[in-house]
C-alpha cells in the first residue's frame, strides 16, 4: 500500500512538475492539497447545498496546518540562505530591536504620564472647587454667626423671607448667600440654628430640603466628597456657637454633568463610574465597617438589592478632535474617595479623564505660552536628530554589510570556479580590510595550488623516473642465487629510500672460478645509486675486458668458438685472481672520474672451485665474517682504505681455504647500525642469528636476520641501505 501511495505521489508530481513529499508532513500537506482541490471540484459541479460543502474546508484548515513547517523552511531557506539577509536580520535584531522596545517603553511610559498628568490636573481642579467650596461656607457660618449675636430682629428681617435676589441694590452690599449662589449656579445651600433648616433668600433650586442636620459622625467641620442617595456631591459643613443658639451651615455641590465640564474645561472628557445604592440597602459588611475602612465597588455588587444597571455614568466635558494622528485619546483610571452620608462609611468610585497630548501640552504651559513653544520645537529637532542618526547607522550598516557580503560572494564565485579546474582565475580586490586580506589568500591559495599541481606532476614524473631507475638497478643484482662447485652463495638488499648506494654482485669466471664483490657507496639516494651502477659497470668490464680481448684476436677466424669462450673467461678470471690489484685499479678509476668527496667501500673476493681457495682484499669495508664450523670466527680484513678517495693505492691480500660447514658473511653497515631504546642492533645479534640457524637455507638465514632488524627498528624509518651476502661450503 505504502509503495502504491509513493508511485502515486511520483505520477502526480511529474505531471506537475514538483518534487514528490519527503517528511510525513509534507506527505501530509500534499494529499490534503489534493483532497481540497477534488472536493472543491465535487462541489462546484453538485452545487453549493450539496452534504459536503463544509468538507472541502475542513480540508483546507488540515492542509493549511500541515504546509506551515513546510512554509517556515522555506521562507528560512529562502531568505536567510544569504548573507545579506542574514546580516540584515541581525542587524534588526541588534539594533533595531532594542531602538522599538524603547520605543514602546517610551510611548507607554509617556502614555501613562499623560494619562496621570490628565488625572492630576482634574482632580486638582476637583479640590480647588472644594477648597473655595469649604472656603464660601465658612464665610456663610461667620455671616449668620455675626447676624444672630448682633440683633434677633436683623436675623428675623433676614431669614423672613421679604427680601429677594432681585430685591438686592446692584450698589448696595449683597448678602453672602446671594453672592454665592450667583458664582456658583449648581450650589445648594443650608442654614442650621439649633437642628432647624433656615429659610434663606435664594431662589428655591438653591435651598438644602433633603439634607436634615449635620449626621452624628461630623464633628466639627467638614469638607469632601459624599455619596447620598446613590449621587456624590462636594458638600461641606461648619458648624459654630451663637451664643446659646448651635449653627450648622450646609453647601452641597452635586458632580453632575455640567460640574464635570467646568472642571475639565481644556482638559477633555471626565467619566465617573457612581454606584446608586441607598444607605439603606447597604450590605451587612458595609453597614459593619468602622469610620476608616473603604467599602469598595464589590461590596455592593453583595447587596441582594444591587443589579447591573445600578452603577450609574457621568460624564462631562468634550474630547476635542486629534492635532495629528500622534495625538491619540489618552485615558486612565483614577480613584476618588467619598463617604457615605448617613453613616460616614468610606467608598471609592472610578473616574476616568480623557483628552489629547496637546490639549495637556497647552495645560503644562498655560503659564509660559513662548517656553512650551521652545520646548516643543527643541524636541521636534532632538526627534529629527535622532531619526537622522538612525538612518546614518542604516546607511553605513548598509554599506558595511554590502562589503562583507560582495566579498562572500567573490569567494563564493572564486571556489566555483576552481572547482570547475579554472585554477588561474582571481578575485579582484581594491580594499584594503582584512575581507580584501582574505580574497587576497585566496588568490595566493590558487596560485600555490598550480605551483603545487606543477610539483605533482613533476614529482609523479621522478616517481616514475624512479620507479624505472629502481627497476634498473634491482637489474644490476644478481637476480638468483649461484652455486660454484661446492659453494652456495647468496645475496639481499633492501634501500632505505627508491634505490639503493649498496653493491653486491657474483661474477662467474672461467675454470671454476667465482668473484665475490659487495661496496658501500657514500651517501644515499639517486647519487649513490649512480656511482654504484658505475661501480658495478667498471667491474663488469674487467670482466668482459679478457672475453672481449681474446675474441679479437685471429684465432676467431678459425672457427674454434667454443674454445675461444673457454679461454676469453679464462682470461678474464686472471685479473680477479689478485683481487688487490683490481681494486687498486678500480681506485684509480673512480678517483679520476668522479667527484672528490665521492668515494666508496669495496670488498672483492676470488673463489677457486678446484681448490676451495678464497682470496680477497677489503677496501675499507665492514669486514666480512668467516663462521667456521668449529665455532671459531675470522674477520676478512685485509686490504687498504676506501676506493676513490686517494690516488696510487696499494691493497693487500690474503687467503685461506673454505672448509665443509664455514660460512661467509658480509654485510654492510645498514645491518649493525639501527638503534632504538636499547641501542644498535650489533655484530654479535647478527653473528648469533646466523650461527643458532646455520643448518637452514641461505635465503631463510637472510630472511630471519631482515625479519630481527625490522623488529628492532619497529615503526621507525629505516636509517640506512641494508644489504647482507651470504656464502657458505658444502
Amino acid at each position: 500500500m505504502s509503495h502504491f501511495v509513493r508511485s502515486v505521489e511520483e505520477r502526480i508530481c511529474t505531471v506537475l512538475h514538483c518534487n514528490p513529499p519527503q517528511h510525513r508532513l509534507g506527505r501530509v500537506a500534499f494529499w490534503a492539497a489534493f483532497v481540497t482541490v477534488l472536493l472543491f471540484l465535487l462541489q462546484g459541479m453538485l452545487g453549493r447545498n450539496s452534504a459536503m460543502r463544509t468538507l472541502p474546508w475542513l480540508t483546507l484548515v488540515v492542509w493549511m496546518l500541515a504546509s506551515i513547517p513546510t512554509l517556515f523552511r522555506w521562507m528560512r531557506w529562502r531568505l536567510l540562505w544569504r548573507l545579506r539577509n542574514r546580516l540584515f536580520v541581525t542587524y534588526a535584531l541588534i539594533g533595531l530591536t532594542p531602538v522599538v522596545l524603547f520605543g514602546i517603553l517610551a510611548a507607554v511610559a509617556a502614555y501613562v504620564l499623560f494619562g496621570q498628568f490628565a488625572n492630576f490636573a482634574a482632580t486638582a481642579e476637583i479640590r480647588t472647587q472644594l477648597t473655595q467650596l469649604a472656603a464660601n461656607n465658612e464665610e456663610l457660618a461667620f455671616h449668620f454667626q455675626h447676624a444672630v449675636e448682633t440683633s434677633n430682629q436683623a436675623r428675623t428681617n433676614f431669614t423672613s423671607g421679604k427680601m429677594h435676589v432681585a430685591d438686592v441694590p446692584q450698589s448696595g452690599a449683597v448678602p453672602p448667600e446671594v453672592q454665592i449662589v450667583m458664582n456658583m449656579p449648581e450650589l445648594q445651600v443650608g442654614n442650621y440654628v439649633d437642628g432647624k433648616l433656615q429659610p434663606l433668600q435664594i431662589p428655591a433650586q438653591h435651598a438644602l430640603t433633603s439634607v436634615v442636620t449635620p449626621p452624628a459622625w461630623i464633628n466639627g467641620n467638614f469638607r469632601g466628597l459624599i455619596l447620598d442617595h446613590g449621587r456624590v456631591y462636594f458638600r461641606a459643613v461648619t458648624q459654630e456657637q451663637a451664643g446659646t443658639h448651635k449653627i450648622a451651615v450646609i453647601t452641597s455641590l452635586p458632580l453632575d454633568t455640567q460640574f464635570l465640564s467646568r472642571v475639565v474645561s481644556g482638559l477633555g472628557r471626565m467619566t465617573l463610574l457612581l454606584p446608586t445604592v441607598q444607605a439603606a440597602k447597604l450590605p451587612e459588611n458595609a453597614k459593619k465597617k468602622g469610620s476608616n475602612e473603604t467599602v469598595q465597588m464589590e461590596d455592593f455588587s453583595a447587596s441582594a438589592d444591587k443589579k447591573p444597571s445600578d452603577l450609574r455614568v457621568v460624564t462631562g466635558g468634550v474630547l476635542p478632535k486629534g492635532a495629528n494622528l500622534l495625538d491619540i485619546p489618552v485615558n486612565l483610571p483614577a480613584t476618588l474617595k467619598t463617604q457615605e452620608w448617613s453613616t460616614g462609611t468610606p467608598f471609592t468610585f472610578i473616574a476616568v479623564v480623557t483628552s489629547r497630548p496637546s490639549l495637556l501640552y497647552q495645560r503644562l504651559f498655560r503659564e509660559s505660552l513662548q517656553i512650551g513653544s521652545g520646548v516643543r520645537l527643541a524636541m521636534i529637532l532632538v526627534a529629527v536628530a535622532f531619526a537622522g542618526l538612525e538612518l546614518l547607522a542604516i546607511f553605513l550598516a548598509s554599506r558595511l554589510s554590502r562589503t562583507i557580503t560582495r566579498s562572500v560572494s567573490d569567494l563564493y564565485h572564486a571556489t566555483r570556479e576552481v572547482d570547475q579546474g579554472r585554477l588561474d582565475y582571481r578575485i579582484p580586490v581594491s580594499r584594503s580590510d582584512q575581507l580584501a586580506a582574505l580574497s587576497r589568500s585566496f588568490n595566493a591559495m590558487s596560485e600555490s595550488l598550480v605551483r603545487l599541481l606543477a610539483e605533482q606532476k613533476e614529482k609523479e614524473r621522478l616517481q616514475s623516473e624512479l620507479g624505472i631507475a629502481q627497476e634498473v638497478q634491482s637489474n644490476l643484482f644478481p637476480s638468483r642465487d649461484v652455486r660454484v662447485g661446492e659453494l652456495e652463495l647468496h645475496g639481499f638488499c633492501r634501500p632505505a629510500r627508491s634505490v639503493s648506494g649498496d653493491y653486491y654482485d657474483f661474477l662467474l669466471l672461467g675454470n671454476g672460478g667465482l668473484c665475490l664483490a659487495m661496496g658501500d657507496i657514500s651517501g644515499k639516494g639517486i647519487s649513490a645509486a649512480l656511482l654504484m651502477a658505475g661501480l658495478h659497470s667498471a667491474v663488469r668490464a674487467y670482466q668482459f675486458a679478457g672475453e672481449e680481448m681474446f675474441a679479437a684476436s685471429p684465432a676467431e677466424s678459425m672457427g674454434v668458438g667454443s674454445l675461444h669462450t673457454h679461454e676469453g673467461k679464462a682470461i678474464s678470471a686472471e685479473v680477479f685472481q689478485a683481487p688487490g690489484n683490481l681494486l687498486r685499479l678500480l681506485n684509480l678509476h673512480l678517483y679520476r672520474s668522479t667527484a672528490p668527496e665521492k668515494y666508496a667501500t669495496l670488498f672483492l673476493a676470488y673463489y677457486d672451485a678446484s681448490t676451495h681457495q678464497l682470496r680477497y682484499s677489503n677496501g675499507g669495508q665492514l669486514p666480512p665474517l668467516l663462521l667456521r664450523a668449529n665455532g671459531s670466527i675470522r674477520r676478512l680484513d685485509q686490504g687498504g682504505t676506501v676506493v676513490g678517495l686517494l690516488d696510487n693505492m696499494r691493497y693487500e691480500e690474503d687467503a685461506f681455504e673454505m672448509e665443509p660447514g664455514d660460512i661467509l658473511v658480509a654485510y654492510s653497515d645498514g645491518v649493525t647500525e639501527p638503534e632504538n631504546e636499547f641501542g644498535d642492533f650489533g655484530e654479535a645479534r647478527m653473528v648469533e642469528l646466523v650461527h643458532q640457524n646455520r643448518h637452514l637455507p641461505l635465503q631463510e638465514i637472510s630472511d630471519r636476520v631482515m625479519q630481527a632488524l625490522e623488529d628492532w627498528i619497529g615503526g621507525a624509518e629505516q636509517p640506512d641501505d641494508i644489504t647482507i651476502v651470504l656464502a657458505r661450503q658444502h
